[in-house]
């Protein structure tokens, strides 16, 4: 695996126009997972939004 060196940047949520630091460890783990595009959302948009799609499953299960 390539050595990529990664530097935290700041980033603005698309759902409250709120800046966050996208961190060097957060960028290694997504290069690591080989996903592509960094996050659009702030870590509290993030995990609301999984909260409401983990909702939507569990609520279709039944």
């Amino acid at each position: 695996m390539d050595k990529k060196e990664f530097n935290d940047i700041t980033l603005v949520c698309k759902d409250c126009g709120e800046e966050f630091v996208w961190t060097a460890g957060e960028q290694a783990f997504y290069h690591e997972k080989g996903f592509t595009n960094p996050p659009a959302r702030c870590p509290e948009h993030r995990a609301k939004r999984k909260a409401r799609q983990n909702n939507r499953f569990y609520k279709n299960e039944r």
